[in-house]
């Protein structure tokens, strides 16, 4: 009988992946940049690109040797503005060269990177600015009057500001500024006491910070929970982030060939953060930045253009993809793309099919949290990837499945419980809230910390697990639990349909008040037409009577966070905001 002590997934890892990397190296994560810019100098770092009508897309380079300097540069200036170990500093831009910069600049000075969603509202914004104590930020002027609005409230020492344009390709800087800047909110009126990042740079320019940092400093603030609840700041170190990229790389690296990272998943989260630039920057890769994912357009001309070989992503990315009129006519080359890990959410099945398809590439679904940052399991590159498992658990890594109500007792091999794991990536915690750090890291009777994921998963014999969805989106219905995540992959095999998110509501029969029903929230593809009876219908022949959806919206999009997750919270809260507009509006006819 396999049990997960015996780690069965080990027997199943590629031939070039060690059960174990131990021991990890006891160096800063900034470390990889340092050996980068001494080593590879001259390779290339950041890829900046716009394009531009009669001229097509023009790239600017930052090499590694600059990308070292730049960022031993601004800490320096750092800790002559005041900042000492530990102390916490904002970063407020999308994905872009000065991002990098900022960064490594922070980590430098010994502080802790608070990278935060710069589209964010202001009051969001600044609850994140004032919980996690940071008093210095470094923003992109397009935020730059949100940042200072705030200031007041929350105590903001100091600004760095920088403008999109800095890293641009010359004449696209030159056009932007003539056309864009001001119409787009990127010129600004910067107060006296804020600082150009540019002038910095130059005033500190060959200067090094001397600040001695060690592995088990924190590095991160990554916050998480936001859909669901209060926001919360997982802390981790260097140790733990260093660990993490040398796990990302055991799985993907090849030997002998120069990869190239498409940067197109934010940076401000940790998939991103680790996954795409730690990983990167590890191996003196190039990372093409990509400002906004959610322009298709630009993220295919770069795949085609710039040629990348490692795309991390999420579902939504990927699905656009596939439906982007242009790939779909075949004006776009993909076939660069070698090795892609989809996360953040449930990968359908369809999707990878037609992804590999039109890439020649493999699309290996895995799993990660904010609390052990990033990757804890992926499919093998080689190996067998199984429909609808989020893989195998990393080297290093420990997995049990607990039972959901004691969430103590192991489960048998097959059973449904809650997914529970110990590695050397874990978070030391959540920032001021023992309580919910005590809920989530759990001593275990073998004395170890064990992270409890708020997943229902499942490991098969082979050491495959699933994700059967989150404890909190579980529904009962007619005393059955129903998965939306398998409700979801099941509609998504219908030909129409493009996206879509099922939840869970309060049921619509006053006969059933305190019972749930399903509902299902569907985009249907462009030129295609779908009813409710036929989705139904296609349900009804591949669930349970109990699992299928009666209920079925069309929308034109669905609500997701910055990572893709699609947001059942919200949709939930769609639910509830249309039936007292149609309970208003009968009440105005009674009326």
């Amino acid at each position: 009988m396999v049990t997960y002590q015996d780690k069965p997934w080990l027997q199943h890892y590629d031939p070039s992946v060690p059960p174990s990397l131990e021991p990890y190296p006891r160096h800063p994560l900034y470390q990889f940049l340092t050996e980068a810019g001494e080593k590879h100098g001259d390779a290339t770092a950041v890829i900046t690109s716009a394009r531009l009508p009669l001229f097509g897309r023009q790239k600017s380079e930052l090499s590694y040797r600059d990308l070292d300097a730049a960022s031993d540069a601004l800490a320096a200036a750092l800790v002559d503005m005041g900042v000492q170990k530990g102390d916490r500093v904002a970063i407020v831009m999308p994905n872009c060269a000065q991002f990098v910069i900022a960064f490594y600049a922070i980590l430098k000075a010994g502080g802790v990177v608070v990278a935060m969603n710069p589209t964010y509202p202001p009051k969001k914004l600044g609850d994140q600015f004032q919980d996690s104590g940071a008093q210095v930020a470094i923003t992109l002027s397009l935020f730059y009057e949100k940042v200072k609005q705030i200031q007041p409230r929350v105590g903001i020492k100091h600004v760095i500001v920088t403008n999109i344009k800095e890293y641009l390709p010359a004449l696209a800087s030159v056009l932007f500024t003539l056309a864009k800047e001001k119409k787009e909110g990127h010129a600004i009126e910067k107060r006296s006491e804020d600082h150009w990042l540019q002038d910095v740079l130059a005033r500190y320019a060959g200067q090094k910070p001397q600040v001695d940092v060690d592995a088990e400093d924190i590095a991160i603030f990554q916050y998480t929970g936001g859909t669901t609840g209060v926001p919360k700041a997982a802390m981790s170190t260097h140790y733990a982030l260093v660990a993490n990229t040398l796990q990302c790389r055991a799985w993907l690296s090849r030997e002998g060939h120069e990869e190239r990272f498409l940067a197109a998943i934010p940076l401000f989260h940790v998939f991103g953060m680790v996954a795409v630039m730690s990983f990167a920057v590890s191996m003196h890769a190039a990372m093409i930045m990509v400002p906004n994912a959610r322009d298709i357009n630009d993220v295919v001309d770069s795949i085609h253009i710039f040629r990348p070989t490692i795309f991390m992503g999420v579902p939504a990315l990927f699905n656009a993809i596939n439906n982007h009129a242009g790939v779909v006519a075949g004006k776009y080359d993909l076939s660069s793309i070698y090795a892609c890990i989809s996360g953040s959410a449930p990968l359908p099945p369809a999707t990878k099919r037609r992804f590999e398809e039109l890439t020649g590439g493999t699309l290996l679904e895995g799993f990660g949290m904010s609390e052990a940052p990033t990757a804890t399991h992926a499919n093998p590159l080689r190996g067998e990837n199984r429909t609808g498992s989020i893989g195998l658990p990393f080297p290093d890594m420990e997995m049990r499945i607990v039972d959901l109500d004691d969430g103590e007792t192991d489960l048998p091999v097959g059973e449904v419980g809650e997914l529970v794991m110990h590695g050397p990536q874990l978070m030391k915690g959540y920032h001021g809230m023992p309580t919910e750090t005590a809920n989530a890291l759990r001593k275990g009777p073998d004395g170890k910390l064990w992270l409890y994921s708020g997943d229902i998963a499942r490991m098969d014999e082979d050491g495959y697990f699933y994700i059967v969805d989150r404890k909190k989106d579980m529904a009962l219905i007619g005393g059955f639990n129903v998965y939306p995540r398998n409700v979801e992959d099941v509609l998504m095999e219908h030909p129409a349909v493009q996206e879509v998110g099922v939840a869970a509501i309060p049921h619509p029969d006053p006969a059933k008040v305190g019972q749930e029903a399903l509902k299902a929230w569907v985009v249907v593809k462009e030129g295609q037409t779908l009813t409710a009876e036929e989705l139904i219908a296609f349900a009804k022949e591949r669930l349970a009577r109990y699992e299928v959806p009666t209920r079925i919206a069309f929308v034109d999009e669905l609500p997701r966070s910055t990572v893709g997750k699609i947001l059942r919270r919200e949709l939930a809260r769609m639910e509830m905001e249309e039936r007292e507009r149609a309970a208003k509006a009968q009440g105005r006819q009674d009326a």
